[in-house]
């Protein structure tokens, strides 16, 4: 079972900074096949930010979305504490939320906080 943690509070300056890293990683995207970038940008405790974009493959299951990215990259760097994720798209009207595969992979790494902390 995954670990309990408090909510935290991100100052707005943090969450614009966080709002401008995922806009600039959808820049990255490869996504010749469904033509929908997306970007990620993930905040570490100590105030680091790591990057993803989703990447597609002509074989479906072997691409990866922006949030999986960002994560299995700062996991790679010894990064394992986590305060904020946010998720770009070329979306105008509408909010993009997190694939289950996604949201399995918050889960299991403990940045998927609800509203009430759990």
């Amino acid at each position: 079972m995954a670990q309990k943690r408090p909510a935290c509070t991100l100052k707005p300056k943090c969450v614009q900074r966080l709002l401008v890293c995922s806009q600039e990683a959808k820049k990255s995207a490869y996504c010749p096949y469904s033509h929908f970038p997306v970007g990620a940008a993930l905040l570490t405790q100590d105030g680091r930010i790591f990057q993803g974009c989703n990447i597609e493959n002509a074989c479906y299951p072997l691409g990866i979305c922006a949030e999986r990215t960002a994560i299995q990259k700062a996991i790679s760097e010894g990064y394992k504490d986590f305060r904020a994720i946010a998720i770009a798209s070329d979306m105008q009207d509408d909010f993009i939320s997190p694939c289950g595969a996604c949201r399995q992979v918050m889960r299991e790494i403990g940045c998927w906080q609800t509203r009430e902390g759990k």
